[in-house]
């Protein structure tokens, strides 16, 4: 028995005549929105707010930046804007201007730590093996007596 096989699923079907659903809700939602400004309002003042709305509702159906809806870039600015952000504050070293005018870093101080022998590396490891192998119940009898 053969089937058949859904190809170009990324592109969405264009439902009313050259737009998608999306583009055709955003196209009628900034239209709407218009006609009722015009309807309310004195025309100059319709006039006014009327053009940012349509130009927002053909960016939401229409622009793609990054190959990405606008819409997800719309989303993301409100996210960013009206989250929390934690700012992290890292110091720089202090750059001295030297006599040449050239900037010399300066130096980096260094750590130091300790190596461990072979031997002390082995009584550490038997240590913390005697002490995780260790049955707390044994050693509270062992105490009392």
């Amino acid at each position: 028995m053969r089937f058949q096989v859904p190809q170009f699923i990324e592109v969405e079907d264009k439902i009313f005549g050259p737009l998608t659903f999306k583009q055709f809700v955003y196209v009628a939602g900034g239209g709407g929105i218009c006609v009722i400004l015009f309807v309310f309002l004195p025309k100059f003042l319709a006039i006014l707010l009327s053009v940012p709305i349509v130009a927002f509702a053909g960016a939401l159906a229409f622009y793609k930046p990054n190959d990405k809806p606008f819409i997800n870039f719309v989303e993301s600015f409100f996210h960013y804007s009206l989250k929390s952000k934690l700012y992290i504050w890292k110091k720089t070293d202090n750059l001295q201007p030297t006599t040449d005018n050239k900037i010399s870093a300066k130096p980096i101080e260094q750590i130091y730590v300790p190596k461990l022998s072979e031997s002390k590396l082995r009584e550490l490891t038997w240590s913390l093996d005697i002490k995780e192998n260790r049955n707390p119940i044994t050693d509270e009898k062992s105490n009392r007596i």
